[in-house]
């Protein structure tokens, strides 16, 4: 898609200005009492599911393994432990996280894709983000927690992964709906699941949700929305995920989730809805942050 092609901007759903100009909770302002008490009487079984991959760090030592991809991309975590083979009184190690990686399961924050040199909801880009941490659109808000209902979107069930060509439209995520029985409320967290591992090469092609989607989700007000797909690879322009739900409607995304486990407990139990939470550390002024959402059924 050439630049020429690109929607106009006042045809791109946009949330700037809706909680006032210095708003940095985005769509989470959709999730009130209301939603929590929903989420809350989501819990009947006590299952709990986490929806985080595994991340096994990679030792950084110099000269003695890889630091990333063979297309010289950081390692999502580097690792360096403490220990010198003597017995100490206690051991400890310290993480380098590139949280942005797609081999962590990380939340975007707001400023994380700046729209036309600015920050949701119209902060200037100087302003909100300076070399010594995020003072406007950081995850900040989001350590606070985030609990809400969740619903998972199926798009592959059965074992029927998409194909690398697939764009999920707002039909497909309605026909998920449908098939599930589920319904979605304002507030609620949309799963979705593709059956897909984002963690290739960037250059690899991969399906992805496309604006109609995006504007699903604005419709059906959802809050969060976490997804083992995001933007299309190769992308076009805007890309619908991260330049219009999270740079323009402030709609944060959980990028890189693993949804196996979380689809068979739903197709066991006959249920496609569930209590979601999510406790980032309380670590400030991040562009994103890595996090461990579970489902509690």
């Amino acid at each position: 898609m050439t630049r020429n092609d690109l929607p106009a901007r006042e045809n791109l759903p946009s949330n700037w200005g809706r909680w006032g100009e210095d708003d940095q909770l985005g769509t989470l302002n959709l999730i009130d009492d209301a939603a929590r008490a929903r989420a809350a009487a989501e819990v009947r079984d006590g299952t709990s599911v986490s929806l985080a991959r595994p991340t096994s760090p990679t030792p950084l030592t110099t000269a003695l393994s890889p630091v990333g991809t063979p297309e010289m991309i950081p390692a999502p975590v580097m690792q360096m432990v403490n220990f010198n083979g003597f017995t100490p009184m206690a051991t400890t190690d310290s993480l380098l996280v590139n949280t942005h990686n797609a081999g962590l399961t990380h939340l975007d924050a707001l400023a994380h894709i700046p729209v036309d040199g600015r920050v949701y909801p119209g902060v200037p880009l100087a302003d909100a983000v300076t070399p010594v941490g995020v003072r406007h659109g950081s995850a900040d808000p989001f350590t606070r927690g985030i609990i809400t209902r969740g619903v998972l979107l199926d798009i592959a069930p059965a074992g029927s992964p998409l194909t690398a060509e697939d764009r999920i439209g707002g039909g497909d995520l309605d026909a998920a709906l449908e098939r599930q029985g589920t319904e979605v409320h304002a507030g609620d967290a949309i799963v979705v699941r593709g059956d897909w591992d984002l963690n290739d090469s960037m250059t690899a092609p991969a399906p992805g949700l496309d604006l109609s989607a995006v504007q699903w989700l604005d419709a059906h007000g959802a809050a969060l929305y976490v997804g083992d797909i995001g933007d299309a690879r190769p992308p076009t322009l805007p890309m619908p995920m991260h330049q219009v739900a999270l740079g323009r409607l402030g709609l944060p995304l959980v990028d890189v989730a693993q949804l196996d486990e979380l689809s068979r407990t739903c197709a066991d139990l006959q249920r496609w809805s569930f209590m979601l939470v999510l406790a980032p550390p309380r670590i400030l002024g991040t562009t994103g942050l890595a996090v461990n959402p579970l489902a509690v059924f």
